[in-house]
């Protein structure tokens, strides 16, 4: 696409210059931000320059090649990121009504084992909804909540839901997070096992920081005990095959596990006597729980215990 080299007005704050702030953040340059928005460097440039003067202040610093927000370009960048997502959503929902369809229901993911629930799901969703499509999304610039506030996803699927004003958290399902092990483990033939009993182990998890893991917080920390080593992979597939190999042992629902054991050599062990209940959730903003598409989402959800 060719470059636009006419000049962009700046008698008020407007579209482009939110879009400017989030591609300069974005890609750490005015040149690089340029190339993105498909404008002259100038161009932007100039449009910068008279944004700031419009201002009265400037939006950043040059710290050796980069640029890093002032205050002002911190709280016009956190404008940009508020309302820009919703903007383009609102311009795909409305290009897709054009054409007959209610839009795109995009739902956001923080429970990695939740994946192949949700293709579950997802499969008996559309067959009842032709014209909304789904998008599924696991990473996020901010995190799921920010993402949800901010209108980047419709729905957030998660297990730790964190009450926000002007946000709903429904619980969909109910499961028990137990330890996985290979089935020749000493481990799997316990009824339960005790915190103390993994601080020779090597545990295996995503890669979520500890203090989300529930295998820390709801177990191990709160007992004073950490496993001798602790490794991340991503993969829901590949966690299963390392365990099974006796590399290590995992933490994960007694749903997933119990559905994998038949292909693979592993074991679930309840943590602890009482084990872990959780419950997952979907989080949603208020004002979608009146739309039927959601709804139905939400029955179908629940319905897939």
């Amino acid at each position: 696409m060719k470059a636009i080299h006419a000049r962009i007005p700046v008698r008020d704050l407007d579209r482009i210059h939110l879009q400017i702030v989030r591609e300069v953040d974005r890609q750490g340059s005015m040149t690089a931000a340029a190339d993105a928005l498909h404008l002259t460097q100038s161009a932007l440039s100039h449009a910068v320059r008279k944004l700031e003067r419009a201002l009265g202040t400037p939006l950043w610093l040059r710290e050796g090649r980069r640029l890093k927000p002032t205050e002002a370009g911190a709280y016009l960048l956190d404008v940009a990121n508020h309302l820009l997502p919703q903007l383009e959503h609102a311009e795909s929902n409305l290009r897709q009504m054009s054409r007959g369809t209610r839009g795109t229901l995009r739902i956001g993911m923080e429970c990695h084992p939740c994946y192949q629930w949700l293709l579950k799901v997802v499969s008996q969703y559309l067959p009842q909804w032709p014209d909304v499509d789904v998008d599924v999304k696991q990473r996020f610039r901010f995190g799921g909540l920010s993402a949800l506030r901010d209108h980047e996803i419709d729905l957030l699927v998660t297990p730790d839901p964190e009450p926000r004003p002007g946000l709903l958290f429904e619980p969909v399902f109910d499961y028990e997070q137990v330890l996985v092990v290979p089935r020749s483990h000493p481990l799997a033939k316990l009824k339960h096992v005790e915190p103390a009993q993994l601080a020779d182990e090597v545990l295996i998890t995503y890669p979520v920081d500890t203090d989300r893991l529930d295998i820390y917080t709801l177990f191990l920390t709160p007992a004073g005990i950490a496993p001798r080593a602790h490794r991340t992979i991503e993969s829901t597939d590949l966690i299963f095959e390392m365990v099974a190999c006796g590399r290590g042992v995992g933490a994960l629902p007694r749903w997933l596990v119990e559905e994998r054991m038949k292909h693979v050599a592993v074991a679930p062990v309840r943590l602890g006597r009482h084990g872990v209940p959780k419950k997952i959730h979907l989080g949603l903003r208020e004002g979608d729980l009146e739309r039927a598409w959601f709804k139905a989402f939400l029955q179908v959800a629940r319905r897939r215990r």
